[in-house]
C-alpha cells in the first residue's frame, strides 16, 4: 500500500509540476502587473475628479459666504429703512443661502473622506505593485541565469531518468521492431 502511495504522489507531483511550467508564472505575473497599473490608474483618475469636485464646491462656498455678506448689508439697508416685508423677504434668502452652505459643507467633508480613503488605497497599490515589480524582476534574472525558457521540457517535470534506464528500453525498441 505504501508503494502505491508513493506512486500517486509523484505522479501528483509531476502533474502539479507540469501545471506550474504550463501556467508561465512570469507571463501570468506580467498580467497581474498591467491590471494593478490600470488599477492605480483608474484610481488616479478619480482621485483627480474628487479634487476637481472638491475645488468646485470650495468656490461655491466662498460664493456663498459672499452672498451672506451681502444679505447682510441688504438687511441693514431694510432695517434702516423700516421695510419689514421687505426684510423678511430677505431673511428667506439669507435662510436659504445658509442651508445650502450647511450641505455643501456636508459634501465637501464626504468629498474629504472619499478623498483620504482614495489616497491610501492609491499608497497601498503602489507598494504592492512595487513589490510585484520587484518579483518580476527577480523571476526575469532567475530565468536568465537558469537559462530557462518558457516552453516545456521534460526536465521542467523535475524527473531525470537515468541512462542504463534509458539504454535498455532502446534494446526493447529495438528487439520489438525485429520481430515479424
Amino acid at each position: 500500500m505504501a508503494i502505491i502511495t508513493r506512486i500517486s504522489r509523484l505522479f501528483r507531483a509531476d502533474l502539479n509540476a507540469v501545471l506550474d511550467r504550463i501556467e508561465a508564472p512570469d507571463v501570468l505575473l506580467r498580467q497581474a502587473l498591467r491590471d494593478m497599473e490600470d488599477d492605480l490608474a483608474e484610481d488616479e483618475q478619480r482621485l483627480r475628479r474628487l479634487e476637481f469636485q472638491r475645488t468646485e464646491l470650495a468656490a461655491r462656498r466662498a460664493e456663498l459666504e459672499r452672498a451672506l455678506r451681502e444679505i447682510g448689508d441688504e438687511l441693514d439697508v431694510c432695517f434702516a429703512a423700516e421695510q419689514e416685508d421687505l426684510a423678511r423677504a430677505v431673511v428667506r434668502r439669507k435662510l436659504e443661502t445658509q442651508q445650502l452652505q450647511q450641505a455643501l459643507t456636508r459634501r465637501a467633508e464626504a468629498l474629504d473622506t472619499d478623498i483620504a480613503g482614495l489616497q491610501a488605497r492609491i499608497a497601498d497599490h503602489r507598494k504592492r505593485l512595487q513589490a510585484f515589480r520587484q518579483q518580476a524582476e527577480l523571476l526575469a534574472e532567475e530565468q536568465r541565469a537558469c537559462g530557462t525558457d518558457d516552453t516545456w521540457s521534460p526536465d521542467a517535470t523535475g524527473v531525470r531518468v537515468p541512462d542504463a534506464d534509458v539504454e535498455v528500453a532502446l534494446l526493447r525498441e529495438k528487439q520489438q521492431r525485429r520481430r515479424p
